[in-house]
């Protein structure tokens, strides 16, 4: 009989929380890096180069690699000979990690989930709760996977009850154009097959627990029915030419996992679920002897590259003119310096409901940009912790009333912008940049001041003015209504000539 102590497994939930925000996995980088070798699209070449960078910057500083740290996910695996000391709550102290690795002060992370979520949204202040999956497995040990997922990613989740005689392949290729690049690739494909509809996604979820090992399956060939479909999903996915960043490219997926379980005979489940640049999990045993020892990477794997901060055109945000704004090119790399202004869903939110009552803004956006972020709380002499762009599609909705009534300029964000919002921007001659989703901490270091001048209540999401120095962005949808995300996948699709081109 094995006896763990509580006091272990809190330590070890603290360890890996911490340990996975800072450190990607090693089979994430080899595989990034022999993608970024190859990479053809100098655009998504560019985003794959600032994610590398930012990555082993992360490990060095121990900081987070997302500003989004993730909601958490735990996968456990009890022995049935274990016994846990004096009958403590497993739950409880999992979310007592959880708790503690969130609210560390030597490498604060963002807290993300609320609680009423149909409701007033209150953030839980500390992360909790986790999603905790249990199983109870012969042995003497408790097995113990742990992730930290954005919400960007999850929030591209898809699931279907197909039919017996469809084609998963057919559904895969249908649902990844649209999820957009609001997932972050290049990511992982994580797909359950078979079962119920909650044992799919379940699946789904699992299988992003396992290591990137496509090349090896590359080597030896298919031996089973869903590795041929692995096999098949990974070069159509990637012949899709979405990218880096949506930005158009050879690289889309570094991996696509299966796992799949007998299903009721009138069903097909399938359940889709991506993991983004921000990979974030870890595994580790715990047999009665002390808490988990995890092993950080050798620096040595990640590959030689800096970030030339000459290659991009120069902009003076502090008097930039619609005038200005409108030379700019889809695809072109600027370099923002002066003040821009944060804000992203309940902001938004909040500025609509004051502009339809007929009320004032607290912030001035006449010729101003906003940037899409909620950034982590600062550590010791930062001016900002890690702040990457949140999903812009969000955003969307909101888009025309802000442009029309504000004054607002130029957005700032992640991935691609919708139909509606491209309008708006078209109409009212603004312009949406683009950042690199999982290059927070490289970002970071371009916010040389930051201040919260609205709506301090509500935490990240409050709007805050940053002073910015060479801040790296693609112009992605320009005055006329051109975007980059539109055009340059279908550009690719036609280049690697695997599956054809559909013009409507």
């Amino acid at each position: 009989m094995t006896i763990i102590k509580r006091e272990d497994l809190v330590q070890s939930i603290h360890d890996s929380l911490q340990f996975i925000s800072y450190y990607h996995p090693e089979d994430y980088i080899k595989n990034l890096t022999a993608a970024y070798e190859c990479e053809e699209s100098k655009a998504a070449k560019d985003a794959m180069a600032q994610i590398l960078i930012n990555s082993r910057m992360c490990a060095e500083g121990r900081r987070p690699i997302c500003q989004d740290t993730g909601i958490v996910t735990v996968f456990v695996e009890i022995g049935t000979s274990v016994q846990f000391e004096d009958g403590f709550d497993v739950t409880q102290a999992i979310n007592e990690g959880v708790a503690k690795a969130y609210t560390d002060p030597d490498n604060i992370l963002r807290a993300s989930v609320l609680a009423d979520p149909m409701g007033k949204r209150i953030n839980t202040k500390d992360n909790t709760p986790a999603v905790i999956h249990y199983d109870l497995v012969p042995g003497d040990k408790i097995e113990v996977h742990v992730a930290a997922k954005g919400g960007g990613s999850e929030a591209k989740s898809k699931f279907a009850m197909l039919n017996p005689s469809d084609s998963v392949v057919d559904w895969v290729l249908k649902m990844v154009p649209e999820m957009g690049a609001g997932w972050c690739p290049p990511g992982i494909l994580g797909i359950g097959i078979g079962g119920t509809a909650e044992e799919a996604m379940l699946m789904a979820k699992k299988s992003l627990m396992e290591p990137i090992d496509i090349q090896d399956l590359i080597a030896k060939g298919a031996e089973t029915r869903a590795e041929e479909v692995r096999l098949e999903l990974y070069d159509k996915v990637n012949a899709l030419g979405i990218g880096a960043q949506g930005l158009g490219g050879l690289t889309t997926v570094l991996d696509i996992k299966i796992l799949e379980c007998p299903t009721h005979a009138a069903n097909l489940p399938v359940a889709m679920i991506p993991n983004c640049a921000a990979t974030r999990h870890v595994h580790f045993t715990l047999d009665g002897n002390g808490p988990a020892v995890l092993t950080p990477p050798n620096l040595d794997i990640w590959p030689k590259i800096t970030n030339d901060s000459s290659a991009g055109k120069k902009v003076n945000l502090d008097n930039i003119t619609k005038e200005e704004i409108a030379t700019w090119q889809p695809g072109d790399t600027l370099l923002l310096s002066g003040k821009i202004l944060t804000g992203r869903d309940a902001a938004h939110k909040r500025m609509i409901d004051m502009l339809n009552k007929g009320e004032k803004l607290p912030v001035d956006f006449t010729n101003r940009f906003i940037y899409y972020v909620g950034p982590v709380d600062p550590i010791n002499d930062e001016v900002v912790g890690p702040a990457g762009p949140t999903t812009a599609t969000r955003m969307d909705k909101f888009t025309r009333q802000i442009l029309e009534t504000t004054g607002l300029i130029g957005m700032i964000g992640k991935s691609e912008r919708g139909d509606i919002a491209i309008e708006a921007i078209k109409d009212n001659k603004a312009v949406y940049l683009m950042a690199v989703g999982g290059a927070a901490y490289l970002v970071s270091k371009a916010i040389k001041a930051s201040k919260v001048l609205a709506f301090e209540d509500l935490g990240m999401e409050a709007i805050y003015e940053f002073t910015v120095e060479d801040m790296p962005v693609t112009v992605a949808v320009d005055t006329l209504g051109q975007s980059v995300h539109k055009t340059e996948p279908v550009k690719w699709q036609a280049k690697i000539g695997k599956i054809p081109v559909i013009t409507q």
